[in-house]
């Protein structure tokens, strides 16, 4: 009975992080934040401004972009216009890494960095316009969060730029039931499919190349089966209570043999 009362009563260890003690400073070098790359079936927003801005709108579909120098409130609505219409008009990258941008036609971005891309696309703007600059940014970078968590779902993150414990934290955090210890990261890179598990209870998990999410990586929760049967079974619901009276009773047979 005992030992039936122990492991249904048993429960996951909720701390993350948890080898990290007292309030000795942790250090470590971020030397995992793999840079940005863009892929097929991104949807890029780009924007191209100059000290003409005359010159700049055949490459923004029609809006004129201001000078970055530009602090007037006329300036601010039109860079506001620009940055609306980037947000409902992205170039999305084809399969063979390209998109088609006004002028210039077929670009291909796919497999550089964003600042690499904004170096391209400046480059071929350069033979229109003088002294260009190029904005470049990704309209749909996504995560996806599944399993043992409070709130399951697929996330646009703004920022390009987040980890797994953020990830987490837009998905409301681990459900009691969820391994910690486990966290599996689901990742498609150069045309295969990997993964690789997590543990964050640990402190090494900052060193993973996993920490940090990329475009389209899926987090999924593991649930801790046992724990979460015994727990939330209807049959296990009077097991502490009995445990008491049995208890109870020990005492007092005890108590009674003692006289």
């Amino acid at each position: 009975m005992f030992l039936a009362l122990e492991a249904c009563s048993s429960s996951r260890d909720l701390v993350y992080l948890n080898d990290l003690k007292g309030s000795t400073e942790y250090k470590t070098q971020i030397l995992n934040r793999a840079p940005l790359r863009l892929q097929p079936g991104d949807l890029l927003a780009v924007s191209v401004s100059s000290l003409s801005p005359e010159s700049s709108i055949l490459f923004n579909n029609g809006v004129l972009a201001p000078p970055s120098t530009a602090n007037s409130t006329d300036a601010t609505t039109v860079d506001n216009a620009v940055s609306n219409n980037r947000q409902n008009e992205g170039y999305s990258i084809d399969n063979e890494g390209y998109i088609t941008y006004p002028v210039l036609g077929r670009v291909k971005l796919g497999g550089l960095t964003k600042e690499e891309a904004i170096q391209t696309m400046t480059a071929a703007v350069k033979k229109y316009i003088k002294r260009p600059i190029v904005d470049i940014r990704l309209l749909n970078f996504r995560i996806t969060v599944l399993g043992e968590v409070t709130r399951p779902a697929s996330f646009t993150v703004p920022q390009e730029n987040i980890n797994v414990l953020e990830a987490l934290g837009l998905a409301g955090d681990m459900t009691e039931y969820g391994k910690r210890e486990s966290v599996l990261v689901i990742r498609e890179k150069a045309g295969e499919r990997v993964s690789m598990r997590l543990n964050l209870h640990k402190k090494e998990v900052f060193d993973s190349p996993y920490f940090y999410l990329q475009q389209n990586d899926i987090v999924y929760v593991e649930p801790d089966n046992r724990v979460k049967t015994a727990q939330t079974n209807p049959n296990n619901r009077f097991i502490a209570i009995w445990g008491a009276v049995i208890s109870t009773l020990g005492y007092a047979i005890i108590a009674i043999a003692l006289r």
